[in-house]
């Protein structure tokens, strides 16, 4: 039986009535879900995955094997001196389902010998897209319809096989990341343990996430179409996952798996790991409840945290509605404030900078004088000193020259008087 509801407002908004009338015939408007459907259809879906671990963990080859193709990605090394966010969108289509997929690797998460900070350029990137649709959304002219939703709508977070519970990087990170983004714990490579030790490890982690209070994605159980399906999967966490591209020969048919020396892995076998059920739940299931509670739990928090940041509010203290024109006012003249604030700060600030700075010119020159002075003694105290020995220097020389000059007139009274005495013996001999 078809109905339609009108309520009716009184003019103070306090009383409201409710009238179902009947329809007497069929109108038409039964159809509007098929038309909603065709409109999204033609325009398509987005949906962005981020897969968190460490580098050779098997990202890159899980995602390949989720959507059944090989998608080209940059091969990753473990000497990564930071952890860096590699982004890549294909266009698929199923059908005549088309779908703009975007996966998020995380370069060089865990290869640090320093981790603290490792968890911190994730939250910035999904920081990111939340304000790139915020600032969209806050436009004159929007065009929201058309536009590539970036947010990230599930975290794949994985796990190591190697150890029997989760590492404190993980725990951090998966704590900063629930409220942040719809969190999904797998382990890689669940290949490489034995079912037993699966099954520890599986319950390790659940406990330890329980102990530290990490909130992560449950499946909804609200609608009934899927809510036995899913309240069974809520207790498979974490999904053991398998990934391979590679065909291999099982009996007469070939599959998707891994070959061993003891034997083959199927990767889309539930008895080996839990691809299909990861695939089902993912893509098949709750791709759009992903995508609904991105948008209405994680992206609300942020965009009501930014709003109150910029002085919006839904009511003021008198619980009445807000102005948005008043809001603005009083945010511009916040601003305003602040903004003269901070100016008359850095005046006061070059101010002092440029007496400290004239202080220390003066003392320099004070400094600079002082030495010149010194010089100026130390050179006048040489001067004369030097003069003084040019002086007794001179002396010096003058006194030599009196001596060799009255040792010359001796040496000549000497020789002449030498001279002499043969020639008066001469001449005693002739008388």
């Amino acid at each position: 039986q078809l109905q339609t509801e009108r309520t009716s407002f009184s003019d103070n908004d306090e009383n409201e009535e409710q009238r179902s009338l009947e329809l007497s015939g069929h109108v038409g408007f039964d159809s509007l879900p098929c038309q909603l459907v065709n409109k999204l259809v033609a325009r398509g879906f987005c949906f962005n995955i981020l897969c968190v671990g460490e580098t050779g963990i098997g990202k890159s080859t899980l995602m390949s094997t989720l959507f059944g193709r090989t998608f080209e990605n940059e091969e990753a090394s473990h000497y990564e001196e930071e952890v860096r966010l590699r982004s890549q969108t294909y266009d698929l289509q199923e059908n005549t389902v088309k779908l703009k997929l975007t996966i998020v690797h995380t370069a060089g998460f865990g290869d640090q010998i320093n981790n603290e900070e490792s968890y911190k350029p994730i939250l910035d990137h999904i920081d990111a897209q939340f304000e790139k649709y915020l600032e969209e959304e806050l436009k004159i002219k929007r065009s929201l319809f058309n536009y590539d939703d970036p947010r990230i709508h599930v975290c794949l977070y994985f796990i190591s096989p190697n150890g029997h519970s989760l590492k404190a990087l993980d725990l951090i990170t998966m704590k900063k990341l629930e409220s942040k983004v719809n969190l999904i714990p797998v382990i890689g490579k669940a290949d490489i343990i034995s079912k037993n030790d699966l099954k520890n490890l599986k319950r390790n982690i659940m406990n330890e996430l329980l102990s530290y209070g990490v909130q992560i994605y449950q499946f909804p159980t609200e609608d009934e179409d899927v809510a036995e399906i899913n309240s069974s999967i809520n207790n498979c966490f974490p999904f053991a996952v398998v990934g391979s591209t590679d065909d291999v020969k099982i009996g007469n048919r070939m599959v998707k798996g891994r070959m061993y020396p003891w034997g083959a892995v199927q990767v889309e076998n539930e008895d080996h790991c839990d691809l299909v059920k990861l695939r089902e739940m993912l893509l098949r299931v709750n791709m759009e409840d992903l995508r609904e509670q991105t948008h209405s739990r994680h992206y609300e928090l942020f965009r009501r945290c930014k709003l109150e940041e910029m002085g919006f509010k839904d009511t003021d203290p008198d619980s009445q509605s807000f102005s948005l024109q008043e809001t603005y006012e009083a945010k511009r003249k916040e601003l305003i404030r602040e903004l003269q604030h901070k100016e008359e700060s850095m005046r006061q600030m070059f101010v002092n900078k440029v007496k400290e700075t004239e202080a220390e010119l003066k003392e320099k020159e004070k400094e600079l004088q002082e030495r010149f002075e010194q010089l100026k003694r130390l050179h006048h105290e040489e001067k004369k000193s030097l003069e003084e020995k040019r002086r007794e220097l001179e002396e010096e020389m003058n006194a030599f020259n009196r001596r060799k000059v009255a040792a010359d007139t001796l040496m000549g009274q000497a020789l002449q008087g030498c001279s002499q005495q043969p020639l008066k013996k001469d001449k005693d001999k002739k008388k």
